[in-house]
């Protein structure tokens, strides 16, 4: 199930909700292999895999965000089961992305904000030297990946093209989502704070929540088992 682009790693219930889980920039499918423990079989999980990562990885890396979003929309099943969105990070622009080709029942994004809708503009490349200083800036990486010669030129590249994605990303505009949204964040995450979360109220036209959960900006690492949770909960209250 899934083409190229989705991993399903669980077996879940007749009938169960797909949630299509969209990892943060240089993450990879099993990312989200805990949640989709906690969620099964009540709700399906399908990680999506993102081309230059793991099993991809001699595949070239995308720098679009609608372009990733083309491909997952290209691979997700068409057999008319519900299908919900998750996406981390840049995982929740690429998830919204998704979402304005395949209305999903309920859109998750986490640990991020909503862009905001302007025309495009050009943009400077983004370098390794960026990311390296990024990381930095961010803390939490391990010391040995700047200390490696060997592990950067492997990481840096992917970093490099979704950090690019990133950056050059602006959303179609304005147009607003059919189903609910629901936003999480850390209560300590650098990069995004609660108020800056709530904007995606501003991306539907259904009903928003916003959840601010303990951590920084890899709350779900600590979190995961109330993530779930209040998956479970949105989802259950759709039905």
């Amino acid at each position: 199930m899934g083409g190229v682009w989705l991993r399903r790693y669980h077996e879940a219930a007749p009938g169960a909700v797909r949630l299509v889980c969209f990892p943060f920039a240089g993450g990879s499918a099993n990312y989200f292999l805990g949640l989709s423990r906690l969620l099964a079989p009540r709700v399906q999980v399908l990680a999506v895999q993102y081309p230059g990562r793991q099993d991809r990885r001699r595949e070239p890396c995308v720098e679009s965000v609608p372009a990733l979003a083309e491909g997952v929309v290209a691979d997700l099943p068409a057999d008319g089961a519900p299908v919900a969105l998750f996406g981390h990070s840049m995982g929740a622009l690429v998830a919204f992305e998704t979402a304005l080709r395949r209305t999903p029942a309920h859109l998750f994004v986490s640990g991020a904000v909503a862009r905001p809708y302007r025309p495009s503009r050009p943009r400077s490349p983004v370098t390794e030297d960026d990311v390296l200083a990024h990381l930095r800036e961010m803390g939490g990486t391990d010391a040995r990946f700047f200390a490696s010669p060997e592990l950067r030129r492997l990481v840096l590249p992917v970093l490099r093209a979704d950090y690019q994605a990133v950056a050059a990303y602006d959303p179609p505009g304005p147009v607003r989502l059919a189903c609910p949204v629901t936003a999480l964040i850390g209560d300590r995450d650098p990069r995004t704070t609660p108020q800056e979360a709530a904007t995606w109220r501003e991306r539907t036209a259904g009903a928003f929540a916003l959840q601010v959960l303990p951590g920084g900006h890899f709350y779900l690492d600590g979190c995961l088992e109330r993530v779930a949770d209040l998956v479970m909960g949105a989802l259950a209250a759709r039905r």
